[in-house]
């Protein structure tokens, strides 16, 4: 094909195409968003992601805490085990709450033991894999399934965590139509009863995202993600429903991408507003056998 002969307005299509078809392998981690997209890192990649999360009316109905929530640092590894799986380890260091509420009728209010109008605790580390499972064709979306299990390294004692082991499953779809990737999961979650011991609470856990490049380096994205209680009557605490939309921006320059968004909570539950930021960075790490 002579790039020349082509319209400008067929250029700059033809150039983000090229530019989300790379960006797609290098950079399948998706900061700011959380939706995930089925291809995968690359064999012997690894990406490494760090960012922060700022909200407001962030809300605990386990422990009852309510108000501004940092979380910072936000740390993500993927590793590409081969050209179609790759390893994810993600979690935090430091969780802060500016107390604005407290709860005493909240199911575990009197474990909390925050005499005063903070309280901080480490995140919980997810554990995961990604597998592609179809390559995205001409007409055909690429397809990929995932796994992964909460680990419960937040103390319910701080009021920020649950003590509960969580597992997630999904499948996830792609496609690329010329300047614009759209992204979508849909799977289960199996959530333990902070509570009690003997009960958990399946969910639908959903997400869909798009990614549309401006020019050669720069995108706007956004998304809606989260998960549906499916249970009849009054779930069990800290697994009601939950939804979170996203809409930001990402600026790739070579092996590092930087990245920013807003957050808007959707259902009661969800804080009402807050902000996000970031970068990503990919490198070949060692080669597969």
């Amino acid at each position: 094909m002579n790039v020349k002969r082509l319209s400008p307005c067929l250029r700059v299509s033809v150039a983000c195409l090229a530019m989300l078809s790379l960006a797609s392998e290098a950079f399948a981690q998706q900061r700011p968003l959380v939706t995930e997209d089925p291809e995968t890192v690359g064999a012997g990649r690894v990406l490494v992601e760090a960012g922060l999360d700022y909200v407001r009316d962030a809300e605990f109905p386990v422990s009852g805490l309510e108000g501004r929530l940092l979380r910072v640092p936000l740390i993500g590894v993927s590793i590409g085990v081969s050209s179609i799986a790759e390893v994810q380890i993600d979690g935090g260091l430091y969780n802060r709450l500016q107390i604005a509420r407290r709860s005493a009728s909240a199911p575990l209010a009197a474990m909390v033991e925050v005499p005063g109008d903070t309280t901080s605790s480490v995140d919980d580390l997810v554990i995961g894999t990604k597998v592609r499972l179809v390559s995205e064709g001409a007409t055909r979306p690429g397809f990929g399934f995932r796994f992964a299990t909460k680990l419960p390294n937040a103390s319910n004692e701080s009021g920020l965590g649950l003590d509960t082991t969580d597992f997630f499953a999904s499948l996830l779809v792609a496609k690329t139509a010329q300047s614009v990737r759209m992204v979508g999961n849909i799977g289960v979650g199996i959530l333990g009863d902070p509570t009690r011991g003997d009960r958990q609470n399946d969910v639908l856990t959903y997400g869909m995202s798009f990614a549309r490049a401006v020019t050669q380096r720069a995108e706007v994205v956004g998304e809606i993600n989260g998960r549906a209680n499916t249970r009849n009557g009054e779930p069990p605490p800290g697994t009601d429903s939950r939804s979170t939309i996203r809409f930001g921006a990402r600026y790739t320059a070579g092996a590092v991408r930087a990245d920013g968004a807003v957050l808007i909570g959707v259902t009661t539950r969800d804080p009402a507003f807050g902000v996000t930021a970031g970068f990503t960075y990919v490198f070949n790490a060692f080669q597969v056998p």
